[in-house]
């Protein structure tokens, strides 16, 4: 596997808002004093005169990109999840959400694989803060070629999104030739028979090697990436659950209102089929190595594979 090429999203979203400038003249950049770790830096270094440092003020970040997007501009208001959809909530929701203003929200450093910084920095509810806004599009990319994808995304969508990125080094597993983002639908990667896995995020790649694993024992594993969280893609998970009769969904997050939540919620309507989540199961994170830290909540191909195994045999004995 060392030919697998790894990259944060972190840096495909500093890198995609240098890249996409060039095109969109009223883009510009707002940051929280961590323009080194959101990867704003990069844009900041080549359009210094587009880039506004706030400080420490998240809250007031968000107002003043609600002001500048009030004003034409296409803003992104970046810093950590945890700040972005934790401490600056009712500015998002007041002044960004409820004027359904075209802002763009880049929150990196989310979910328990921000490692060493620990519970307070390791963002596990931003999804499900987001997901109760009206009108807020949600979009958690699974690699670097999903992330680019995603921000030029942002940039041609008229309406408030909110981002999610990641500060661990992730393999890269589309095809930057060939792949097409859409807000809202999602990607089947692979297809199967038996069972479907939803993941969203970085569990993307973990769901695929377990299928892998899975495939070898006998077990057809269909896995589909989520990339927007909201609006979901219903029409896709509801044949899903129609034609594999079960699903299992694996997220970087709560398994409170986040992707497992949205799935639920959906196939409860449509076509009612067990569904098990894998997830932050209703604890704070820690400190420690952020791979070891995934292994240690179940975020891992190898629980990906026993959940599966055992979903399984709960469908047969329906």
């Amino acid at each position: 596997m060392s030919d697998v090429i790894k990259k944060a999203t972190r840096e495909s979203y500093g890198e995609a808002l240098k890249e996409l400038a060039e095109e969109y003249s009223n883009l510009v950049v707002l940051d929280a004093d961590l323009a080194a770790a959101t990867k704003t830096g990069i844009f900041k270094k080549a359009y210094p005169e587009r880039f506004f440092d706030c400080g420490i003020a998240e809250a007031n970040m968000m107002g003043v990109a609600a002001g500048l997007a009030s004003c034409g501009k296409i803003p992104f208001a970046s810093t950590f999840a945890m700040f972005a959809a934790g401490r600056a909530y009712e500015i998002v929701r007041n002044s960004i959400g409820y004027p359904h203003l075209n802002v763009k929200i880049g929150a990196t450093h989310a979910g328990i694989s921000v490692g060493e910084d620990g519970a307070t920095h390791q963002c596990n509810e931003d999804i499900a803060l987001m997901r109760t806004i009206p009108g807020m599009t949600i979009i958690n990319p699974c690699d670097d070629v999903e992330a680019r994808a995603a921000v030029r995304a942002a940039v041609e969508f008229n309406g408030p999104v909110y981002m999610r990125f990641g500060r661990l080094a992730v393999p890269v597993i589309n095809d930057r030739e060939t792949y097409e983002f859409e807000i809202g639908k999602g990607v089947v990667m692979k297809d199967g028979s038996d069972i479907t896995v939803v993941a969203t995020g970085l569990m993307v790649n973990e769901a695929l090697e377990a299928a892998k694993t899975l495939e070898a024992e006998g077990i057809s594993v269909r896995v589909v990436n989520i990339h927007t969280i909201k609006p979901l893609d219903k029409e896709l998970i509801c044949r899903c659950a129609k034609e594999t009769g079960i699903i299992v969904t694996a997220e970087e997050h709560s398994v409170i209102g986040g992707l497992g939540s949205a799935v639920a919620e959906a196939v409860t309507e449509c076509c009612p089929v067990p569904v098990v989540k894998i997830g932050v199961n209703d604890v704070f994170g820690y400190s420690g190595p952020a791979v070891g830290l995934l292994k240690e909540f179940g975020l891992s191909a190898e629980n990906i594979a026993e959940t599966v195994k055992s979903a399984v045999k709960l469908k047969k004995s329906k």
